[in-house]
């Protein structure tokens, strides 16, 4: 008789570069997403059913995470126990080895549970690094990993009270890319921190040129297409002195995707998804149990 199929959250990381986005792309594609090597993971595994990674939270082309998540269910042979949640770990691992991709935690969770709809919030870093005129002139060790400016000083301040406009619940339709589901999502969310604090990076520490670090952090239980990129090049445009703190505030107005001022967005290649939340109590939003009690904690 086999045993019913064990099912994991599972806390993963990737540098998203080289990758088509998270979710899954198709096989004939040149470029995959992290979803299908992930599947690929699970399937040397050799699990009775079929391989099956539920991502929580999606990322672009380009875009990193240091703490994404997805659930996934495993059914072992008959006499096999399920894995252990290190023994998964360190199983993934060793076939994602070759790949930027990491899986860092695992827990069992409650056959119901999904990564996707139980989770209470998700928190976005984009990292911004000024002073650079050039290319050449950043570390190797930086490349792709922010956007770097070639201004010596960013309006901090400004950037920072026009931060502050964006806090709360709000439609966020002009900071939403257009995308084929858009029609069918509510534009309304509620972003709890935007925050602009200095950065570090190993490399300038160690790297003789005048760069300087900056981390804007979203948080929310949900994003819009493309809205932290979106937020991201208003609050630097901002900065720039090309956009006032109002301006941000007549965007919101405006609930518009195309009201969005064209060549702003920043590139995918600077942000990265920090952390994905659950619920410590081990209740859903409607009181229900979700069988597990853990946060992302990195």
């Amino acid at each position: 008789m086999l045993q019913s199929a064990t099912r994991y959250l599972i806390f993963f990381q990737y540098i998203g570069t080289k990758y088509s986005g998270v979710v899954k792309a198709p096989p004939h594609q040149a470029v995959l997403g992290v979803q299908n090597y992930l599947e690929d993971a699970v399937r040397s595994l050799k699990p009775v059913n079929e391989a099956a990674v539920f991502i929580s939270s999606r990322t672009d082309t380009g875009v990193h995470a240091l703490g994404n998540s997805a659930h996934v269910d495993i059914q072992r042979r008959e006499g096999r126990s399920p894995f252990k949640e290190e023994e998964l770990v360190n199983a993934l691992n060793l076939y994602l080895k070759p790949q930027n991709i990491r899986v860092t935690r695992a827990r069992k969770v409650d056959s119901h549970f999904s990564a996707r709809y139980r989770a209470v919030s998700r928190t976005y870093v984009y990292r911004l690094a000024t002073g650079v005129r050039h290319h050449t002139h950043t570390p190797l060790t930086e490349n792709k990993l922010c956007w770097f400016l070639p201004e010596t000083e960013l309006d901090v301040g400004a950037m920072r009270v026009a931060g502050s406009v964006l806090l709360g619940t709000h439609d966020f339709s002009t900071f939403r890319a257009m995308s084929s589901d858009a029609p069918f999502k509510s534009p309304v969310k509620t972003l709890e921190i935007a925050q602009l604090e200095p950065g570090v990076s190993f490399a300038s520490q160690h790297f003789n040129r005048n760069i300087q670090h900056w981390d804007l952090t979203f948080k929310s239980r949900s994003f819009l297409y493309r809205q932290v990129r979106r937020m991201t090049g208003a609050l630097v445009a901002v900065g720039q002195g090309k956009l006032r703190p109002s301006d941000i505030q007549d965007l919101l107005e405006a609930r518009d995707s195309l009201a969005f001022p064209t060549n702003i967005m920043a590139p995918p290649y600077g942000l990265f998804l920090t952390q994905v939340e659950y619920r410590e109590s081990g209740e859903d939003e409607d009181g229900s149990d979700t069988g597990m009690v853990t946060r992302s904690l990195q």
